[in-house]
């Protein structure tokens, strides 16, 4: 990549480089967001973004900045600096950004429920830094977007303070993760039932800036879904194969760079290439999760990562005393986001994702990739990283697996608490 288009390093908002890739690679509906329906809610038929403008905000206010996080951009900011509360609030729009909201599916509690997208987050476009490493900016909690629905497009203090701090403990614990660059509240509010009691009350409006490579998610395919036989609902885009021939060669070419250079003469091996790599980055990540007690609580297609990340931090829960039924989500009546059933409904996330991908990867080839690798790769990484918690570090042993369940039996038993192995 050429340096003429990359930010140097610790630098402030105006040196930012952006490059917004997505936005040139992928449809977008047509608009530039400042007209009134950019906030109307409705179905977004043949595109993968919707251009938006964020909401100001009262008199907001920095709670707290990652410069960790913000460092991948190459910004340097205290909590102090004026314009990083006008930009992280979405007050100001960033030189260079393009405000738009993701159009995307997906399957929520094993039921499709058609259209879904960036009810509440924007997407303001992707930083090039000094290294060439590109970077996507996310603001949540910004306003309405045509994917509002029924909600109003923000989020509360609290819920914006646990994904902060989640965001960043994940991937300092080593965790692939999406990152918080900063969380900013306002004097602006919202009504929000806290304890679903019907006592509503008002409640600070807040905003977190996020940060990954991409926030594509396996729900980003499924808006070429025709009419699901039981819910009677479809993706906005179907019979659109060449949105999906163009988002696929998309996450391939700028995420998968060495796949798409190996298999760039066959279409058919290289699509094949990919899904075995987010099948085993799948199975890696809730191997992680399971190693320390993380429960995402929401396991839906459109809260995973095309790129194995940990994405979209909601009623999420870390075990205590463990318990392997542990459920973070208290609507999850059925306990299908159990702590227990996340390597199961991770992989059957993964094949709703196979067959999203139909016609451009057969169900044939992706179930048998999914068959082979998933649970071997899960059972593999999940015990590396327990084998290196109890010290069995010098020698691998078959019954390394029958002593790790028997340690977590009788911490369940005992009601030990899992940040023992921690």
């Amino acid at each position: 990549m050429s340096r003429g288009i990359l930010s140097a390093p610790g630098t402030g908002f105006h040196a930012l480089t952006f490059d917004n890739l997505a936005l040139r690679s992928l449809p977008v509906e047509p608009g530039d967001g400042t007209e009134e329906e950019a906030r109307t809610p409705r179905q977004v038929p043949g595109a993968c973004f919707s251009r938006v403008r964020p909401t100001p905000l009262l008199n907001p206010t920095v709670v707290a900045l990652s410069r960790s996080a913000l460092s991948l951009l190459g910004l340097q900011v205290g909590e102090e600096d004026e314009e990083a509360t006008e930009y992280f609030s979405g007050n100001r729009l960033l030189p260079g950004s393009e405000p738009a909201a993701h159009c995307y599916c997906g399957h929520q509690f094993g039921n499709f429920a058609g259209q879904l997208g960036d009810g509440a987050a924007m997407y303001l476009g992707e930083v090039v830094n000094a290294t060439g490493k590109r970077w996507e900016i996310q603001l949540k909690g910004a306003g309405l977007t045509p994917y509002s629905r029924q909600a109003d497009g923000r989020k509360v203090l609290r819920s914006s303070i646990r994904e902060f701090l989640c965001s960043e403990a994940m991937s300092h614990l080593g965790i692939p993760s999406t990152r918080a660059g900063s969380c900013v509240t306002a004097d602006s509010t919202v009504i929000r039932d806290i304890y679903y009691d019907g006592n509503p009350k008002k409640e600070k409006c807040t905003v977190v800036s996020r940060i990954a490579p991409t926030f594509l998610r396996f729900g980003s395919f499924e808006i070429f879904k025709p009419t699901d036989e039981f819910t009677g609902r479809k993706g906005p885009s179907v019979d659109r194969n060449d949105i999906r021939i163009q988002m696929l060669d998309y996450v391939i070419r700028t995420f998968y760079p060495d796949i798409q250079e190996k298999h760039a003469g066959n279409n058919t091996e290289k699509n094949a290439a990919f899904f075995r790599e987010i099948t085993k980055r799948t199975a890696r990540l809730v191997a992680e999760w399971q190693c320390v007690g993380f429960c995402h609580g929401v396991l839906n297609t459109d809260n995973m990562s095309i790129v194995g990340l940990t994405i979209d931090y909601g009623p999420f829960g870390f075990i205590d005393r463990y318990d392997p039924e542990y459920i973070c989500n208290g609507s999850d009546n059925m306990g299908r986001y159990a702590y227990n059933k996340q390597p199961e409904i991770c992989k059957w996330n993964l094949g709703k994702l196979a067959e999203a991908l139909i016609p451009e990867l057969p169900l044939s080839i992706s179930q048998s990739i999914l068959d082979d690798e998933y649970d071997a790769e899960f059972q593999n990484h999940y015990m590396e990283k327990m084998r290196k918690k109890l010290g069995l570090v010098r020698l691998k042993l078959d019954d390394d697996s029958h002593l790790v369940s028997d340690l977590l039996e009788t911490m369940n038993i005992t009601g030990k608490n899992i940040r023992l192995l921690m």
